[in-house]
């Protein structure tokens, strides 16, 4: 783990801005951009380090391993794949940082064969120390008689009926191996005539990674890998055979979506596209053992996949499925159970969320407080006589939502109901396309925006009938209308009933429903039309304060980072003296702390229990941050060309007093004064953890945000223990 008692991650409280010198060009031209795929990959490595760290309980690292790998898959089928393609098609055009696809592909493959080496040595050390603790990876050279019997029977009742078993001969022909296929390659000999067999033995998605062995008298859990059950079982597979050879495999395709532009009816254009995806090409193929025998090189062939496209791995394969060893009864080794807080403001008004909200803009902070409010808020509205519509964007949800059951409910209770629908959510687009058909079978208004724009903003509007007026309740998000990632992902919820963000949510939904592009919005910018024009003159106004001698300061919190527009006008805020103190959570494009050129820059990464996904920029206005005068957003969207030209999104500028505190004083301020799980990224691209000597005052923000209520959301009883990490300066 990088380590450096020098970089101080505390940026709330110091105003000392590391910088080094650096020669002019190493960073002239493109190379004042980090490359965007190699920054991805330095955040996985961040993910794994956590999965090394002794301060998290043990089956959280397991977790953290398995997020690792879960997030590789995806980075290779969607990232790696689209590099190909363009090397392919011409080796063009290349990266902000210069880098051709090519070469790209050549750096990121070096990475990422170290990567995967590490992931291998974190799993050796974790498998110890689970079995130091009782859960056991049992080897089949150590399974007892016993342990057979318990075995038969489950392979009898529960994978048998499953597996399909493939000969590979003339008049069988290698099968299609669908993305993230996991399957066993053998060479068999039949035992009566020597007769050779080649066959494949497909690891069926629908079982368990790892099947359970009955828990021993001592107390171990044991599980043993179903690879090596199957292979184990062999004999009954395929009677009157043995094994001479065999190699597991597992192969990632292309997962991105290619659309007709003009697609008549785009429902169906996806269902098509999704078939499509399953026979993508072959990007990448993870292989333990015989890659480079005669059974390896049959693999390879059929699959036409070049051979610098295989990772050979001597051990377990495939480590997503880790997150199934981590045990919710092994309370010892996971996270101590939090529940989310329901604020008191919406029990001081007997759990009505509406009538709390009309009392005063609400910005709850998730998972720290409940994302039922936010379901609680549209079945409210379902069933409240007075609601005459609703519009509201969906993303991402789950599977079986309670946000759609709700818009669903208020349809058949006689509201108009407008959902709109994003299709080109990646990975989501089947659960989204059913979740279509039945908001329509409910009789609500299903529309799917643009073609060619993603509908990412999150916003939902409630409209209600008050006397002889129409009152707009508004919702605004900075993630998705997801109650499951609402658990493990930090984002922010808006509910307000100011009169202009209720106008702005309006137009919003409009212009995506009906193409209507808006006109004179008041608190509210919007992606591709002004969101990137926004930002760049609030940024060019703090430069403006600081040539003027006033104090100027951003402080911004991100995903990702990695537009040349906004990295520019960043570094040309700071050669105008402007503080800038950044918490981006994963990509990042900017090189911090070169002196004379972005030495007013400063970068960390926070990565711990919960995944940091809330979009925040602070302008200080003329005043050091915190202040009453600070201009204060929050938004849907990364600093990427891809959300600030080809989505929908939004930003909303918040001007409630309280919530701007809210956000001043606690959300933005734990984070850039969190000690425990920040990284300070250097001017070369490394990310370097602090490691706290015994003198320090460790500081967690997560567990900040767990004790602490926010201001927005306290009731009448929290309002003398109200918790600011920092006060106004004005």
């Amino acid at each position: 783990m990088n380590s450096d008692k020098g970089l101080n991650p505390d940026f709330l409280n110091s105003n000392q801005f590391q910088s080094v010198a650096v020669p002019e060009k190493e960073y002239a031209g493109p190379r004042r951009f980090f490359n965007r795929e190699l920054s991805w990959l330095a955040f996985n490595w961040r993910v794994l380090e956590e999965a090394q760290n002794r301060n998290v309980p043990l089956l959280e690292r397991v977790r953290f391993l398995s997020i690792s790998a879960t997030n590789f898959d995806e980075f290779y089928s969607v990232r790696v794949a689209g590099l190909l393609e363009l090397a392919r098609a011409g080796d063009y055009p290349p990266a902000a940082d210069g880098l051709l696809p090519s070469e790209q592909l050549e750096a990121i493959d070096r990475d990422a064969r170290h990567l995967l080496a590490a992931q291998l040595d974190v799993w050796t050390e974790l498998r110890k120390e689970m079995e130091a603790e009782g859960i056991l990876i049992q080897e089949r050279k150590n399974l007892t008689g016993e342990d057979h019997n318990y075995l038969d029977r489950v392979f009898i009742e529960n994978i048998f009926p499953v597996l399909t078993p493939l000969a590979i001969d003339p008049a069988h022909p290698f099968p299609f191996i669908p993305n993230a296929g996991f399957t066993i390659a053998m060479r068999l000999v039949r035992k009566r005539d020597r007769r050779a067999l080649r066959a494949l033995l497909p690891i069926p998605v629908q079982i368990d990674r790892f099947v359970r062995l009955y828990d021993s008298d001592k107390g171990v859990t044991r599980f043993i890998p179903l690879e090596d059950l199957l292979l184990e079982k062999i004999s009954f597979i395929f009677h009157g055979y043995s094994v001479i050879e065999s190699c597991v495999f597992r192969v990632l395709r292309d997962s991105d979506l290619e659309l007709e532009e003009e697609a008549e009816d785009l429902v169906r254009e996806f269902e098509t596209a999704l078939k499509r995806r399953r026979r993508g090409d072959v990007i990448f193929v993870s292989m333990s053992g015989a890659a480079q025998g005669d059974l390896g090189n049959l693999v390879l062939t059929e699959l036409d996949c070049a051979r610098e496209r295989v990772f050979e791995l001597p051990g377990l394969i495939g480590m997503a499925d880790l997150q199934e060893l981590v045990l919710k009864e092994k309370h010892n080794l996971l996270w101590p159970k939090f529940a989310p807080r329901v604020p008191e403001r919406v029990e001081d008004h007997n759990n009505d969320i509406l009538a709390a909200v009309k009392s005063k803009d609400m910005l709850l902070h998730h998972p720290y407080e409940t994302f039922d409010m936010v379901v609680r808020f549209l079945r409210q509205a379902a069933n409240d006589p007075q609601v005459v519509a609703i519009k509201q964007t969906l993303y991402r949800t789950s599977n079986e939502s309670p946000i759609v059951d709700a818009l669903c409910e208020a349809a058949e209770n006689g509201k108009s109901v407008t959902a709109l629908v994003e299709l080109k959510a990646r990975f989501d687009e089947a659960a989204n396309i059913r979740q279509s058909r039945q908001l329509e079978r409910a009789g609500a208004h299903v529309v799917y925006g643009f073609i060619n724009l993603k509908t990412h903003a999150k916003v939902s509007s409630v409209i209600r009938r008050e006397g002889k007026q129409l009152v707009a309740y508004t919702h605004f998000g900075t993630g998705n209308y997801h109650p499951i990632t609402a658990r493990i992902y930090t984002d922010l919820s808006l509910f307000t009933c100011d009169p202009a963000l209720g106008r702005d949510g309006t137009k919003l939904i409009n212009y995506v429903s009906g193409y209507a592009t808006p006109k004179s919005l008041e608190h509210l910018s919007v992606a591709p039309i002004n969101i990137r024009s926004t930002l760049l003159k609030c940024i060019r106004r703090e430069a403006d304060n600081a040539k003027a001698g006033k104090s100027a300061e951003i402080w911004a919190k991100l995903n990702a980072l990695i537009d040349p527009q906004l990295i520019d006008a960043l570094y040309d805020a700071s050669q105008a003296g402007v503080s800038v103190s950044l918490v981006i959570r994963g990509i990042c494009g900017l090189r911090p702390g070169i002196q004379g050129f972005s030495d007013n820059i400063r970068v960390k990464s926070v990565i711990g229990r919960f995944l940091e996904h809330s979009r925040i920029v602070c302008f200080g206005n003329r005043k050091k941050l915190p202040s009453k005068q600070a201009r204060v957003f929050i938004s849907s969207a990364d600093w990427m060309e891809r959300n600030l030209d080809r989505r929908v999104e939004s930003l909303v500028e918040i001007n409630n007093i309280t919530v701007r505190d809210q956000i001043l004083s606690q959300i933005m301020a734990a984070n850039l004064f969190d000690h425990e799980q920040s990284w300070v990224l250097t001017p070369h691209g490394k990310y370097v953890r602090h490691v706290p000597d015994r003198r320090d005052e460790p500081f967690n923000c997560h567990r900040f945000f767990m004790e602490n209520p926010s201001l927005s959301g306290r009731g009448s009883a929290g309002l003398k223990g109200e918790i600011r990490l920092v006060h106004s300066h004005s």
